[in-house]
């Protein structure tokens, strides 16, 4: 199964982004063999006013991942993924490689609900 990681940058070693639908960039990795599939640039979405997690989340889909890695993941981002059927795995932090793994090695539990409010940085805004 393929995954998407929030990341601020192309690489394994670049920062997960704490934002999904705000973030530089979405891996989309091979989380056994550690590699990066494809790279979706999402400065676009990253400059929407309104509607980047719901975007972001559609580009993750299509892109036939299972799960979603990132720091926080608003509601209505949430929705869309959940309702595709991926797991969302949030507050991570340090580097991509550091999240794959924790995601390979069952470090992380899937989320059961939004991480944040949608409308700013943290758990539920704060």
């Amino acid at each position: 199964m393929r995954i998407a990681v929030a990341s601020t940058g192309k690489t394994m070693k670049d920062s997960v982004d704490p934002r999904f639908g705000r973030a530089h960039y979405i891996l989309i990795v091979d989380p056994d063999a550690r590699t990066i599939e494809h790279v979706i640039d999402n400065q676009s979405s990253a400059n929407m006013a309104h509607g980047a997690g719901i975007q972001v989340a559609a580009n993750v889909v299509e892109a036939g991942v299972g799960a979603v890695l990132s720091g926080f993941v608003g509601p209505k981002a949430f929705m869309v993924l959940s309702a595709a059927g991926l797991k969302v795995y949030s507050g991570l932090d340090g580097t991509v490689e550091e999240a794959v793994e924790k995601f390979v090695n069952n470090a992380i539990s899937p989320d059961s609900g939004p991480s944040s409010n949608g409308h700013s940085f943290g758990p539920r805004g704060w």
